[in-house]
C-alpha cells in the first residue's frame, strides 16, 4: 500500500532538474519559499553574467561548448518565462508599451542569435564572436529592464510574489523538459 501511495505521489509531482544539481538546488528554493518575480529574474540575469564573464577566459573547446549551451539553455528559458507570464503582467500593470515591445524585439534578435550559436561547434569561425554579441545584446536588454521596466512593476499594482511563483514554477517546468 505504502509503495503504491509513493508512487501515485510520485507521478503527480513535475520531472525536477538532475537531483544534486545547481539548478536543481535553485529551482526548489525558489518554490519552496515565494520569491518576488523581479528577484528571480534578476538573479537569472546576474547567473548568466557570470557565465558570459566566465566564457571570456575560456580556451578549452569543450569547456567553451559546455558554457556556450548552459548560456543558451538558460537565456531560453528565461525569455520564455518572461514572455509566457511577466510580459503580458506587465503590459497590463504599466502604461509602457514602447519598453514592452522593446523587449519583444530584443528578444527576437536574441533567439535568432541562440539558434546560430546551437547550430555551431565553439571551434567554428565566428562562433567566439556570436556569444561575445549575445553577451552584449543581453547586457543592453538587462540594463533596459532593470532600470525601467522592474521599477515601473514594482510601482505599479502586480502581485509580484504570486508571479514570481508562477514564474518559478514554469522555469522548473522548462529545465525540467529540457534535462530528458
Amino acid at each position: 500500500m505504502a509503495a503504491t501511495k509513493a508512487a501515485a505521489t510520485s507521478k503527480k509531482s513535475p520531472a525536477k532538474p538532475k537531483a544534486g544539481s545547481k539548478t536543481a538546488r535553485k529551482t526548489a528554493r525558489a518554490t519552496a519559499r515565494p520569491v518576488d518575480a523581479i528577484k528571480l529574474l534578476k538573479d537569472d540575469h546576474k547567473e548568466v553574467k557570470t557565465w558570459f564573464d566566465q566564457y571570456e577566459d575560456l580556451e578549452d573547446e569543450a569547456e567553451k561548448q559546455a558554457l556556450a549551451d548552459k548560456i543558451c539553455l538558460a537565456l531560453t528559458v528565461h525569455a520564455q518565462i518572461e514572455e509566457e507570464i511577466y510580459y503580458p503582467a506587465t503590459r497590463e500593470a504599466i502604461d509602457d508599451d514602447d519598453l514592452l515591445d522593446e523587449a519583444e524585439v530584443e528578444h527576437a534578435s536574441t533567439k535568432q542569435l541562440i539558434a546560430e550559436i546551437r547550430a555551431m561547434k565553439a571551434g567554428d569561425r565566428l562562433f567566439d564572436a556570436k556569444v561575445t554579441v549575445l553577451g552584449e545584446y543581453i547586457d543592453h536588454h538587462v540594463e533596459e529592464e532593470e532600470n525601467e521596466m522592474f521599477p515601473e512593476s514594482r510601482d505599479s499594482d502586480l502581485d509580484l510574489k504570486a508571479l514570481g511563483v508562477q514564474l518559478a514554477a514554469r522555469k522548473e517546468e522548462l529545465m525540467a523538459q529540457a534535462s530528458k
